[in-house]
């Protein structure tokens, strides 16, 4: 079972956990998932970041079951977002906390604008840490 802290002498969060302690056992560090489809293409036309944040999260969902953990195991989220505008990495947040996967943003979670990402067009990565059973 993981352990949320949240102290009383640090401001409230937007629904994830300042200190996420995990139980002993082992972790999965995932690379960051990329909205990338089967093939290997970037999806959804320029600027989409909706369709990105939802292929990110059909990845994401797709390399927990792989190592039978599911959003409740992970432990640790970073987020990136190619953006300036706090208001767009509200919404990838909100959509993110919308999704299936949205359990995993309740722990210790970072959001990130940055200038650009590894491949021509995206805008979403999401970087996982999940604790396994034994």
């Amino acid at each position: 079972m993981l352990e949320k802290v949240n102290p009383p002498t640090v401001h409230e969060t937007a629904g994830y956990s300042h200190v996420t302690v995990s139980p002993a056992g082992r972790l999965a560090h995932l690379a960051g998932q990329c909205p990338l489809d089967l093939d290997g293409t970037v999806v959804g036309p320029p600027g989409d970041y909706d369709a990105q944040t939802d292929q990110v999260v059909a990845n994401c969902l797709a390399v927990l079951a792989a190592v039978d953990a599911t959003p409740a195991d992970v432990v640790r989220s970073i987020i990136y977002v190619v953006s300036a505008d706090s208001a767009v990495l509200a919404g990838v947040w909100d959509r993110l906390n919308a999704s299936p996967l949205a359990p995993a943003f309740s722990t210790a979670s970072t959001l990130l604008g940055v200038a650009a990402l590894g491949y021509r067009g995206q805008l979403i990565e999401v970087d996982l840490t999940a604790v396994l059973a034994g």
